[in-house]
C-alpha cells in the first residue's frame, strides 16, 4: 500500500494525461467496431469537442494552484473531516474518502441541473446530439471552472489527502470515458454492474433530450446515490434521444464559438 501512496503522491500530470488517452483509445475503437454502419463523422465530432481542452487547459493550471495550496493547507494544519476521524488504515482512508468525494460529485451535478445560472454551462455538455467518449470533453471552460472550485470546496472540508485524490481521479477519468461510450452492455449484465457503477447503458439516459430524464442518474462513478435518492430512471436503448429539447437544432450548436456563447444566451 505504501508504494501506491507513493506514486501517487508524486505521480506526474502526464500519467494521467496518458490515462485518458489510452481509455480513450479503447473506447473509440470499441465504438467503431460496434458502430460502423452509422452514417456519422466522428472525427468532425471529435474535432469539435477537444477543441474545449483548449479552452480548460489555463483555467485548470490557475485552478491547480489554489487547488495545490488548499491540499498542503490542510495537511499542514490538520484540518478537515479526514484528518479528525484520524482513520490509520489507507485502505479505508481510500475507501472513506472515495465515497466522500463521489457523493460530493453527486450533488455537485444535481446543483448544475437544478441552479438555472450553472445550468447554463452545463447545457454545452448536454446539448450533445451524438454523445461518444469525445463527450467527455466537452466541458464549457465556464463549468471547468465552477467544477474545480467545488471540487477545492471538498476537498477543504474533507481534509482530503493528495494521493487519494489523484487515485481517485484516475479511477474518474476511466469511468467518465467508459460512462459516455457509444456502447451498450448486455441488460443482464449491465443490471448487475449499474447497481454499483456508472455504466454507459446508466448515462445515457442522463443524456436523454426530454425530462425527467435528463434530470437523473446524475451518478460520477458510483450509481448508488441516484438509487438511495430517487434520481434512478431506467429507458431502453431504442427509447433514448440525445441532446436538449429546447436546443435541438444542429447550426445553433454545430461551432466551437456557438458553443462557447451558450451561457449568454437568455434563460429558458
Amino acid at each position: 500500500m505504501q508504494t501506491i501512496i507513493s506514486y501517487f503522491n508524486a505521480a506526474p500530470d502526464s500519467d494521467r494525461i496518458l490515462l485518458l488517452t489510452f481509455s480513450f483509445f479503447i473506447f473509440w475503437n470499441l465504438e467503431y467496431f460496434l458502430n460502423f454502419n452509422k452514417n456519422f463523422n466522428k472525427w468532425s465530432h471529435l474535432s469539435l469537442n477537444a477543441k474545449f481542452m483548449l479552452s480548460a487547459a489555463p483555467v485548470q493550471f490557475l485552478l491547480g494552484i489554489l487547488m495545490n495550496f488548499t491540499l498542503k493547507w490542510t495537511q499542514n494544519h490538520q484540518f478537515g473531516l479526514f484528518h479528525w476521524m484520524i482513520i490509520k488504515n489507507p485502505l479505508l482512508l481510500f475507501i472513506a474518502t472515495f465515497f466522500f468525494l463521489d457523493f460530493c460529485e453527486y450533488s455537485y451535478h444535481v446543483l448544475m441541473h437544478k441552479v438555472k445560472s450553472l445550468w447554463q454551462f452545463h447545457l454545452v455538455h448536454h446539448v450533445d446530439t451524438h454523445v461518444d467518449v469525445s463527450t467527455t470533453l466537452r466541458e464549457h471552460p465556464g463549468e471547468t471552472a465552477i467544477r474545480l472550485l467545488f471540487t477545492t470546496v471538498w476537498v477543504f472540508i474533507g481534509g482530503v489527502s493528495l494521493w487519494v485524490l489523484i487515485f481517485r481521479q484516475f479511477i474518474q477519468i476511466a469511468s467518465n470515458v467508459m460512462a459516455h461510450a457509444d456502447v451498450r452492455i448486455p441488460e443482464k449484465i449491465d443490471n448487475i454492474l449499474s447497481s454499483i457503477f456508472v455504466t454507459p447503458n446508466f448515462h445515457q439516459v442522463h443524456h436523454h433530450y426530454l425530462q425527467p430524464y435528463t434530470d437523473s442518474n446524475y451518478g460520477d462513478v458510483l450509481s448508488i446515490w441516484d438509487r438511495f435518492f430517487g434520481t434512478y430512471s431506467c429507458l431502453k436503448e431504442n427509447e433514448v434521444v440525445f441532446g436538449v429539447d429546447t436546443h435541438l437544432q444542429e447550426n445553433k450548436i454545430d461551432t466551437f464559438s456557438k458553443l462557447l456563447k451558450l451561457p449568454l444566451e437568455p434563460k429558458k
